[in-house]
């Protein structure tokens, strides 16, 4: 009886060592009708313990990646409306995430969540794909065609990286399928729906693609666009390991770089580091010394990447930019 109850203590307290937390993104502190494109310059948006990364481009005023957005636009049809969900806010909340996955997009786990268990999301349609595909533009077809027999879809597609590798398995959520012989039964999502991944198991980082019925020579003509709210990820135990360090104890210059970054180390001990890209991808590992050190960037193509640094004492992780020389 004394070893039973002693198992049953050992696994109440493994359960609570383990705590979930949800990026709902409304730390932003979002306005209906408000929304973040990154034309600040960000390269990105944290919440919870994510980072979605950003590539804004200032002469065209055009984003891909990730935005932040509490826009409630449900009827206005084309791209200038990009960044409202059909369901007009977020999953019983203000604020919500719009991915345009051209080709594919990327959330970067950090923190306690980094190489544990993504839980799941709510998803929904973005306004503008979801109007392309009830009635068509001058893009992208009407989905079932004019007779409705066509057999659209419109499908995400969810995978895993970990330790720099792309997992093999997958889960896929159809935001439009009309494949069914009964037209009655064809959809387009207008719902926040849950869509599980723990099936996909420990992971760094999680890639979204997204793939349609209605292509062209120059791709997907259905638009790549799809909005989340309340990713929950399964962080790991709290310890030493996942504690959060101070930003100030790392500085980066110049960032943006176009051939070397310059870290400066604040401690009186070596660290672990890994640069990332936005894929979760591992290009370098090397050891972090006190004072300044170099980090080679000359041979990186321009783009987003993160400098993660693990300690004794804990963790730290800062977003680098690269330009071109």
């Amino acid at each position: 009886m004394k070893q039973t109850l002693t198992i049953v203590l050992f696994l109440i307290a493994s359960v609570w060592s383990y705590a979930q937390t949800t990026a709902d993104f409304e730390n932003f502190d979002l306005e209906p009708g408000e929304a973040l494109n990154g034309s600040a310059g960000s390269g990105g948006f944290s919440s919870g313990n994510l980072f979605l990364p950003n590539s804004y481009n200032p002469d065209f005023n055009a984003w891909s990646g990730w935005a932040v957005s509490a826009t409630t636009d449900v009827t206005t049809p084309g791209f200038m409306n990009d960044l409202s969900a059909i369901t007009g806010g977020g999953y019983n909340s203000t604020a919500y995430a719009v991915s345009f996955a051209s080709p594919q997009s990327v959330i970067v786990l950090q923190g306690a969540a980094a190489g544990g268990v993504v839980e799941g999301f709510y998803v929904t349609n973005g306004t503008y794909p979801y109007l392309s595909m009830l009635e068509g533009d001058g893009f992208a077809k009407k989905f079932g065609g004019e007779s409705g027999d066509d057999p659209d879809f419109f499908l995400l597609t969810i995978k895993k990286y970990l330790g720099g590798e792309l997992g093999t398995d997958s889960v896929n959520f159809y935001l439009a399928d009309y494949r069914f012989e009964d037209n009655s039964q064809d959809y387009i999502v207008e719902e926040w729906t849950y869509v599980d991944l723990s099936t996909l198991g420990n992971a760094d980082s999680l890639q979204f693609t997204m793939s349609s019925t209605d292509n062209s020579m120059f791709g997907m003509n259905t638009p790549a666009y799809f909005c989340m709210d309340d990713l929950t990820t399964t962080d790991m135990p709290v310890s030493t390991q996942h504690t959060e360090l101070p930003a100030a104890g790392l500085n980066v210059f110049p960032n943006p770089a176009s051939d070397t970054w310059h870290v400066q180390w604040e401690s009186d001990q070596e660290a672990e580091a890994r640069l990332m890209n936005v894929n979760g991808q591992v290009l370098q590992t090397f050891r972090l010394l006190p004072g300044t050190n170099a980090i080679e960037a000359l041979t990186l193509p321009a783009g987003i990447y993160v400098l993660q640094v693990q300690s004794a004492n804990g963790y730290l992780a800062k977003t680098l930019f690269k330009t071109n020389s």
